[in-house]
């Protein structure tokens, strides 16, 4: 099927301005052109001249598969399986039609988005993330013996697998990818969410992260970090990460070792913001609140020293729990931070480049797949309405009309 969608505006993603009284045009699941003209046959056309158009949303750091909080493993897996899918709704709701799921949520989950059994946006999983023992992502009670650590249920959700030494995460890292990884994800720091660990302690040894590089090289693809500190990023430098998460403590001098790498960054600024207000949601303890104090004002400042430094900088939530509706605070936060226009950036070209699918996702071109938003509001002069997932009143995933809240289609 063929169709035209007229909208008021479109904001293409790639940063350049606004184009008005604009035209996409939809063939199967791609963008067949893009601009002001009209012509050509086409099997529908869809009048959406009061909303403004942009690509589908990209969340580089989703956990949907992250339910319980510290009570890992004791909701009944039919109960995790409702709230998952339930999450993977809420994502593609809100406008991101992309998803990096970087601990949660395996190669299961993507399965039954693509047979179309769940709504949900198209998801690259990363598999369980890999954690050293006592590190960020060991959910098991430290006086417990090891065996204790809450394994997940493969197939839905597996948060973390403890791996020691080279071999172990060379298996860990082999096993992720037998259940569908498209990434893999490391912890080179630890965490807010942790137990056993401070954000300034530093994991994993450049031997063991080179395990993970190396069997990622192996299927042509690469691995991200959980990084807070700076020596947590530099491990991963040496030991060849691409992408880092959070990055929160980062000084002034590593962000140039970064560029010269071509490593990026995913900041994750909402649920810092959430978590300080919000934890008892994610069945969380106050001991989250002196964790998670001042982190906020730290990445910010490290978002503008890389993005100063050339960085390549994407955009992640990294939303914990259930009924995960808040995504596009992040959006929101980010606006304030820089500008509306690099926010948008972030999440959708920027997010595309750091994922290696900018050749088909990110922007608004013909050629690429047909994932398209759009908004009841002007997304550089109000920026703050991203966090209302009904202002996004239309979403397009590779040429399925998925949302429609006016009946335009």
């Amino acid at each position: 099927m063929t169709y035209r969608v007229h909208a008021r505006t479109i904001i293409d993603g790639s940063g350049r301005d606004p184009v008005d009284t604009a035209v996409v045009t939809i063939d199967g699941d791609r963008i067949a052109a893009v601009g002001t003209d009209d012509n050509g046959a086409v099997d529908a056309t869809i009048d959406a001249g009061d909303l403004t158009l942009m690509p589908g949303l990209i969340d580089a750091h989703t956990h949907m598969g992250l339910i319980e909080g510290d009570r890992l493993g004791a909701m009944p897996p039919a109960l995790l399986a409702a709230h998952l899918f339930r999450n993977a709704e809420l994502c593609l709701a809100s406008g991101h039609t992309t998803a990096r799921e970087v601990a949660g949520a395996d190669g299961g989950l993507a399965q039954a988005i693509e047979a179309g059994l769940v709504g949900g946006p198209r998801l690259f999983p990363s598999g369980p993330m890999l954690s050293q023992t006592g590190g960020h992502g060991e959910f098991g009670h430290p006086f417990l013996p090891h065996h204790h650590h809450y394994t997940g249920l493969p197939g839905l959700s597996q948060p973390s697998v403890m791996c020691d030494g080279p071999d172990e995460v060379r298996i860990a890292a082999r096993n992720a990818f037998r259940h569908g990884a498209t990434q893999i994800k490391v912890c080179t720091s630890g965490g807010v969410v942790s137990l056993t660990d401070r954000l300034e302690d530093v994991q994993f040894t450049v031997a063991e992260l080179r395990a993970a590089v190396d069997e990622a090289h192996a299927r042509d693809t690469y691995v991200t970090a959980h990084a807070h500190n700076t020596e947590g990023i530099l491990r991963g430098l040496e030991a060849g990460l691409e992408c880092f998460e959070h990055g929160t403590f980062l000084d002034e001098p590593t962000p140039a070792r970064m560029a010269t790498a071509g490593a990026a960054l995913v900041p994750t600024l909402a649920v810092i913001r959430l978590l300080s207000t919000e934890y008892q949601k994610y069945g969380l303890g106050d001991y989250v609140l002196p964790r998670v104090a001042g982190v906020e004002k730290a990445m910010s400042n490290a978002v503008l020293i890389a993005l100063e430094a050339g960085v390549r900088v994407g955009s992640g939530t990294d939303l914990l729990g259930p009924d995960q509706n808040r995504r596009g605070l992040e959006l929101v936060l980010r606006s304030q931070l820089h500008s509306p226009m690099a926010a948008i950036v972030s999440a959708t070209r920027a997010n595309a480049e750091i994922m290696r699918v900018d050749d088909r996702l990110g922007t608004l071109e013909a050629g690429k797949l047909a994932d398209c938003i759009g908004l009841d509001f002007d997304p550089l002069d109000e920026p703050d309405h991203f966090d209302d997932p009904e202002r996004v009143r239309l979403v397009i995933k590779g040429g399925e009309i998925v949302k429609d809240l006016d009946g335009r289609a």
